[in-house]
């Protein structure tokens, strides 16, 4: 995983960029050898759903609160470590059902390509969780994994964001927050927008879209933090 912001760039680190659009340095160098996912398989607990859709949620995870909890993981190696840093990260893109439940798992599938895994992996920077994002959600769509991660870093690359160091320097709730996103993004509203955290500290982004990619007010009950809810930004060692 859900600093990144803007467009997919490798090796380098945009310094200088208006806050708005970049929320703070971003660097991303991917490896000369790009790791080989494990397959990833619907389970007991993960089963496969092969369901209509009716909507989907674009997943953007705030980094340095995932380095935080999770960063001494083998898995989060490339994120946390490595001289790397990111602030959003692409979580997935994906494809919600009409009902409470939605599609995953939809069809077994091989690995992604290492191509495509290199090409994606400054948006999503972890091999498994890409592997894990085309298994469970882009199989459910009809697409391939090169056109499925095209199309979810193109949204996600679309992206701006508001000063989050300032924002995590004053007292914050759930509702200020997605003002100063939906403010960031014309065409975004502060409705389409949904926000989970741990404890009250920021964790996920969730964007609803309807059909067509377009974005639409969230569903009742979708999940997310209440806006009157407080909300703390982990800022890194900052």
């Amino acid at each position: 995983m859900k600093m990144r912001i803007g467009t997919l760039l490798l090796g380098c680190a945009l310094i200088g960029t208006p806050v708005a659009a970049q929320a703070q340095a971003y660097k991303c160098a991917v490896p000369g050898m790009v790791p080989d996912p494990r397959p990833d398989l619907p389970s007991a607990s993960e089963p496969q759903r092969v369901l209509p859709i009716g909507s989907y949620t674009l997943a953007i995870t705030w980094a340095p609160q995932y380095c935080r909890d999770k960063g001494r993981e083998p898995s989060a190696r490339f994120q946390c470590g490595s001289g790397n840093r990111f602030g959003f990260t692409l979580h997935g893109l994906w494809p919600d059902g009409v009902g409470k439940q939605w599609p995953q798992y939809c069809k077994s599938t091989a690995i992604v390509p290492r191509a495509v895994i290199r090409g994606a992996l400054c948006s999503t920077p972890s091999a498994q969780l890409i592997q894990h994002e085309w298994a469970k959600h882009g199989t459910c769509m009809a697409t391939t994994p090169v056109d499925y991660f095209a199309r979810s870093t193109r949204m996600f690359g679309s992206l701006r964001y508001p000063d989050m160091d300032g924002l995590s320097r004053r007292p914050l709730t759930v509702a200020r927050f997605a003002s100063a996103l939906a403010a960031a993004n014309p065409g975004l509203p502060a409705k389409a927008i949904r926000v989970t955290g741990t404890k009250g500290w920021l964790d996920e982004v969730w964007l609803c879209l309807d059909k067509r990619y377009r974005y639409e007010r969230c569903k009742a009950g979708s999940g997310g933090l209440a806006g009157h809810a407080r909300l703390k930004i982990w800022r890194g060692s900052r």
